[in-house]
């Protein structure tokens, strides 16, 4: 079986750490749910486990992760912590209290998972971050949810995230954010990268597209961020569908077709607002 596994290609973050380009986001699995579908992805060829504190399964993931037979160094671990650790010395206390959980020694990306700005201690919290990385008890570090302007005041203070994970697709395009990480050498991580519901990967635009390449709408909306260089975590707690949107390294979009998705983008009032939004 393993000689068979494909596994995602990586993308190089700015400290030298390799992030493979496709994970399994785990929210809103529980424990018990988060690790069968760990287990079950890992032994179809995922690498990258995308979990949070807030999400309340970091111990179902640990635990997919020990029962899959995978050695920990192949896997590549994401986890985020909440508001109330944002100062320098919470980081570190929510790192331990992450791999007591995870009952690992190490996490391969620690996020701040919200800038939270009514509190404004986002850039003590990723001073903070600097801090467990020198430590050794992470190997990258970054951000999620945060805007232009909660990005613009790490930039001035010479802090830059490894990654910055948001919510992408091609409904929600987040052009003003890619540009910004492109020129700042972040990696774009996204959640929800086929959307909320069903609705997107109905549409008529990638459902052609689909029958084009004999693939599922699923399939192509991930080719598509791949293909833009992100890193989409899709949750799955299903094996066969897990196994489908991984099996998207073995073909590529036109031109034409990525042009066509690029142009799907929409407005989305209730799209949360991570000046307004976060925990």
């Amino acid at each position: 079986m393993t000689n068979s596994i494909r596994l995602a290609p990586t993308v190089r973050l700015l400290n030298g750490v390799e992030m493979p380009q496709l994970g399994l986001g785990t929210w809103p699995m529980n424990d018990a749910e988060a690790a069968v579908a760990v287990r079950t992805a890992l032994n179809c060829g995922y690498r990258l486990i995308d979990t949070a504190e807030n999400y309340g399964n970091e111990a179902g993931v640990g635990e997919g992760i020990r029962a899959s037979g995978v050695p920990r160094e192949d896997i590549f671990v994401t986890t985020k912590f909440n508001r109330q650790w944002h100062s320098i010395a919470g980081v570190r206390q929510a790192c331990e209290a992450s791999l007591k959980r995870l009952g690992l020694d190490t996490i391969d990306l620690f996020l701040i998972h919200w800038p939270n700005p009514d509190q404004d201690r986002y850039i003590e919290a990723f001073q903070g971050l600097g801090r467990v990385l020198e430590a050794g008890l992470v190997r990258a570090i970054g951000t999620s949810n945060f805007k232009p302007a909660h990005l613009q005041r790490l930039f001035d203070l010479g802090l830059v995230p490894h990654v910055n994970q948001i919510q992408l697709d091609p409904y929600h395009r987040r052009d003003d954010l890619v540009a910004i990480h492109r020129t700042k050498g972040i990696v774009t991580e996204t959640w929800s990268p086929l959307g909320r519901g069903n609705a997107m990967l109905r549409d008529p635009a990638i459902e052609a597209i689909a029958r084009r390449h004999d693939r599922t709408s699923a399939q192509i909306v991930l080719r598509w961020h791949v293909q833009s260089g992100y890193v989409p975590a899709p949750k799955s707690t299903n094996a066969e569908r897990q196994a489908a949107n991984l099996a998207i390294f073995d073909f590529a979009l036109s031109d034409d077709e990525m042009t066509s998705l690029n142009g799907l983008g929409r407005p989305d009032p209730n799209m949360k607002d991570a000046d307004e939004f976060g925990h």
